[in-house]
């Protein structure tokens, strides 16, 4: 069982950044290929970002290339988004999700799922 915790959302104006951090215990995140989803109101949830178990493969929604870079940490079981040049249509509840499958953007592939934090972007 490995539990999930996201932290670093919050309210921020067009065009800034913010950082996601998701930490995990009860298992070694190694194991997992990792991402960042998001869900805004009346929305389907999407996979914004991915990372594979050794962090040399990486996914990534066209909505967010060259804005958005996921990163991970397998000694601190430790994963990242840093979000830059953020949009109003970025707004959106952030959760981090783990899968034993490889490299993935599909949701019913992740098996553990975070709490979610709030990211606002105001226009």
């Amino acid at each position: 069982q490995v539990q999930l915790v996201e932290s670093g959302g919050g309210l921020v104006q067009t065009g800034g950044s913010l950082r996601l951090a998701c930490a995990a215990s009860g298992r070694t995140f190694s194991p997992y290929s990792l991402s960042w989803f998001r869900q805004a109101p009346g929305k389907e949830r999407e996979c914004v970002a991915a990372i594979s178990r050794s962090g040399g493969s990486t996914y990534y929604a066209d909505s967010v290339k060259g804005r958005f870079t996921i990163s991970r940490n397998n000694a601190k079981n430790t994963m990242s988004l840093q979000m830059n040049s953020l949009k109003p249509e970025d707004t959106a509840v952030y959760y981090c999700a783990a899968s034993t499958a490889p490299l993935t953007a599909t949701s019913y592939s992740y098996m553990y799922w975070g709490q979610g934090t709030q990211v606002t972007v105001s226009a």
